[in-house]
């Protein structure tokens, strides 16, 4: 009799577990409906039309561009006006007169010579830095995003595979605490069975953790509220060959956003050192003039019609404060492209190294190994209940299966920013991301 209420309670345990694992998926199977499963590339192109940063470089090309105007526009006309009385007293007979006196004279300020073509030129390359700005944000927004896209997937997939070994562990605990132990080994068996739950269920909660951080980071950069939720669908990242070190430090010349930024920020520079000695030379005002004279004694009118000329003497300043401060700027600017130089010809070199390191390492890789480490997890799960399978071996595949899918997924990561960098280093795209709904 006691034998037989054993096995029924154990029955009845496993039915109560069966039961547990059919709510508990028909929950996650909601939660799958409430929350929309999206692709990285959707999400990319979604912060691209709806990120507020975005604003702010469209801003700085229409205000560079305002610059622009003002830079080719001759300066507004002076008009002047003076109005005054006439007291005039002959010498000879001691005859005087009174009248009004007034004058009237419009000046057009001319620059010297070149100077307006110099604030044109300066002003378009702020266009071209406005845009450059522009472009390199873009860049970086979508290496962002997807960078934020995956962190959030690999966390999804990280705190999946934790809760399943968790839950292998939890349920083979709970079927071998019903049993009666027929020495120290069951029982020390049933303690490693539930310290390994304990573990598997902490690096579930911290995948979790981790996925809600980078939906957070995800939703502010595609103007969501951080509160939002989105399941990722599975990305199939395909990873190019790199090419050789020195056509993308070649290309990395021409296209790095901070080089040219550098560039026409130098160019820029040379324009208004040029500016600054032409503005040693002084603007010359130049306008016609009117102006009437009446005698009240006589009844006489006289006019007077000219061509006024109006020039600074350049006595005391020659402006050469502006034009030391010009080439101190050219200076600094020549420095800060070497300095970029530097930094971006080392940046292609420690993300391609990064790069080849993690593809060699992909290479090396069985197809599906995850898929084929998480069949064997299962297959030892059930063969571990038959006794066919120490417990040895089986916690530690369990082990061994959360930390390949961790190391497979930290390597894709890693291989995917390495990418991205050298993306925005060279112009030069080495991966092809496509959304498709597949498992790992």
């Amino acid at each position: 009799m006691k034998m037989n209420s054993k096995k029924y309670g154990l029955v009845a345990l496993l039915l109560a577990l069966s039961a547990l694992n059919w709510l508990r998926g028909a929950e996650e199977g909601a939660g799958a409906v409430g929350t929309n499963e999206v692709s990285v590339e959707s999400l990319v192109q979604e912060a691209l039309s709806k990120n507020p940063e975005l604003n702010f470089y469209k801003a700085e090309i229409a205000a560079a561009r305002g610059e622009r105007r003002t830079a080719g526009t001759l300066a507004n006309p002076e008009l002047s006006s003076q109005v005054g009385a006439k007291h005039a007293r002959s010498a000879e007979n001691g005859l005087t007169g009174e009248g009004l006196v007034w004058s009237v004279s419009v000046l057009q300020t001319f620059e010297y010579p070149g100077r307006l073509s110099l604030r044109k030129a300066i002003a378009n390359r702020q266009i071209e830095l406005a845009d450059l700005g522009y472009a390199q944000f873009r860049a970086a927004l979508v290496a962002k995003t997807r960078s934020a896209a995956f962190a959030v997937f690999e966390a999804q997939e990280k705190a999946t595979a934790a809760g399943e070994v968790a839950e292998r562990f939890a349920a083979l605990a709970e079927i071998l605490v019903q049993r009666e132990p027929a020495g120290v080994t069951p029982l020390l068996e049933t303690r490693i069975i539930e310290a390994n739950a304990i573990t598997a269920q902490r690096r579930a909660s911290e995948a979790k953790q981790a996925a809600r951080v980078a939906s957070v980071e995800l939703n502010l950069l595609r103007g969501h509220p951080a509160s939002a939720l989105a399941r990722i669908s599975h990305p199939d990242i395909v990873f190019e060959p790199v090419d050789s070190l020195e056509r993308l430090l070649d290309m990395a010349a021409t296209n790095s956003f901070d080089l040219r930024i550098r560039q026409m920020e130098l160019a820029q520079q040379g324009f208004k050192v040029s500016l600054a000695r032409n503005e040693r030379y002084p603007s010359i005002s130049l306008g016609p003039y009117y102006s009437q004279e009446e005698s009240g004694q006589a009844g006489e009118k006289q006019r007077i019609v000219g061509l006024g000329v109006t020039v600074p003497l350049p006595l005391w300043n020659r402006n050469a404060g502006n034009i030391e401060t010009a080439r101190a700027r050219e200076q600094q600017a020549e420095a800060s492209l070497k300095l970029s130089q530097r930094d971006v010809e080392r940046k292609v070199v420690e993300n391609s190294a990064a790069y080849e390191a993690r593809l060699e390492e992909m290479t090396r890789w069985k197809p599906d190994a995850a898929g084929k480490l998480r069949e064997a997890a299962e297959l030892a799960d059930r063969h571990y209940r038959l006794g066919a399978v120490p417990v040895a071996t089986y916690v530690e595949l369990q082990k061994q299966y959360l930390d390949a899918v961790e190391a497979i997924l930290d390597t894709k990561r890693d291989a995917l920013q390495a990418a991205q960098e050298l993306e925005i280093l060279t112009g030069v795209s080495l991966y092809k991301a496509e959304a498709a709904g597949k498992g790992q």
